[in-house]
């Protein structure tokens, strides 16, 4: 899986659908979808605009930063060391995501850390936990 195919997979169960329906949906066939979020190397591009129009998005050129959806899928509820821009290195566990609904993409992360996650484990309280900006995120991995 790449960072496109987790994007794609993401955004498909966030609507609560089937590979069989985002393909009827899209247009395209159940194998594209199924290649597509396998991460295929090679993709008919009109077939991935067809499925990117219909979660709102468009293929563009853009700066390669560390993919959301990469850390959606790999260290959510996972204990991880996270290193941001201004070097500062956190220990915790990523809890949720957080969504900017206008551009329907994550833009942070709401985080426990090491020192709250017994006492939040006790009893969730909001207090317990950080907001990580994901911009700010330079590395992460798990501890």
């Amino acid at each position: 899986m790449n960072s496109f195919s987790s994007f794609v997979r993401f955004q498909r169960k966030k609507l609560g659908i089937t590979q069989e329906e985002l393909a009827t949906k899209a247009g395209v066939g159940v194998r594209f979808i199924r290649e597509l979020e396998q991460g295929k190397k090679t993709l008919q591009l009109n077939k991935v605009e067809q499925v990117l129009h219909l979660f709102g998005f468009k293929l563009i050129p853009n700066k390669q930063l560390l993919d959301p959806y990469d850390i959606y899928w790999n260290y959510f509820n996972k204990g991880v060391k996270i290193t941001l821009s201004d070097k500062r290195i956190k220990y915790g566990i990523i809890i949720e995501e957080m969504i900017d609904k206008k551009e329907n993409k994550i833009v942070a992360w709401k985080f426990v850390p090491n020192n709250n996650a017994i006492q939040y484990q006790r009893k969730p309280d909001d207090k317990l936990t950080e907001t990580i900006t994901h911009s700010d995120i330079i590395s992460i991995e798990n501890q």
